[in-house]
C-alpha cells in the first residue's frame, strides 16, 4: 500500500539532498584551492594576479549582499545558511591563495611557503588572533592584509548578523506557531 505524503513534506532523500551538495561545493573550493595552479600567479603575472583578487573578492561580496538583502526583505525561498557559510568558506580561499600568490615574492612574507601555511595566516587574520609566527612585511602583504580585516569587518560580520538574524526569526516563528491562541 502506497502511502500519501501531506504537500511539502520531505523524503529521507528531499532532507538529505541539500546537505551533500552542500558539502560538495565546500569539498570543491577545497579542492580547487589545493589543485589550481597558484604557482603561476604573483610576481610573474602581478596583473592578473590582483584582476582575479579583486574580481573574485567582488563577486563574494555582491553574493554576500544580495543573501543579507534577501534576509532584510525577509524572503521566504532563500537559504541564507547555506549560501552565506558558503561564501565565507569562498572568502577564506580567496585570501588564502592571494596570500600564497605573493608569499613567492621575496620579502612579502616571514614565514610563509605553503599553502597550508597561507590557510593557517588567512583563518588567524579572520580570528584577530595573530601569533606572529607569519607576518606581512612587504606593502602589497600588508595591504592585502588589511583588506582582509576591513573586508571581514564589514561584509562577514553583516552576513553573519543577518544570518543570526534569519535564524532567531525563525525560532520565534516556530515558538508562536506552538502556542495554543
Amino acid at each position: 500500500m502506497r502511502r500519501l505524503r501531506a504537500p511539502g513534506a520531505r523524503t529521507g532523500w528531499d532532507a538529505v539532498r541539500p546537505w551533500l551538495v552542500r558539502t560538495g561545493i565546500a569539498a570543491v573550493t577545497v579542492a580547487a584551492y589545493f589543485l589550481l595552479p597558484l604557482d603561476h600567479l604573483g610576481p610573474q603575472r602581478p596583473v592578473l594576479s590582483w584582476t582575479l583578487f579583486t574580481l573574485l573578492l567582488t563577486v563574494v561580496a555582491v553574493l554576500l549582499l544580495r543573501q543579507i538583502r534577501h534576509v532584510l526583505v525577509d524572503r521566504p525561498d532563500s537559504r541564507p545558511g547555506v549560501v552565506i557559510s558558503l561564501l565565507i568558506v569562498l572568502s577564506v580561499h580567496v585570501f588564502a591563495a592571494t596570500y600564497y600568490a605573493l608569499a613567492k615574492q621575496p620579502g612579502e612574507f616571514s614565514g610563509l611557503r605553503t599553502r597550508i601555511d597561507a590557510l593557517y595566516f588567512t583563518v588567524v587574520t579572520l580570528a584577530t588572533v595573530g601569533y606572529g609566527d607569519i607576518t606581512p612585511r612587504g606593502q602589497s602583504a600588508r595591504v592585502v592584509t588589511v583588506l582582509q580585516i576591513t573586508y571581514s569587518f564589514v561584509f562577514l560580520t553583516a552576513a553573519a548578523t543577518a544570518l543570526t538574524t534569519r535564524m532567531r526569526d525563525m525560532v520565534v516563528r516556530r515558538t508562536q506557531r506552538g502556542r495554543p491562541r
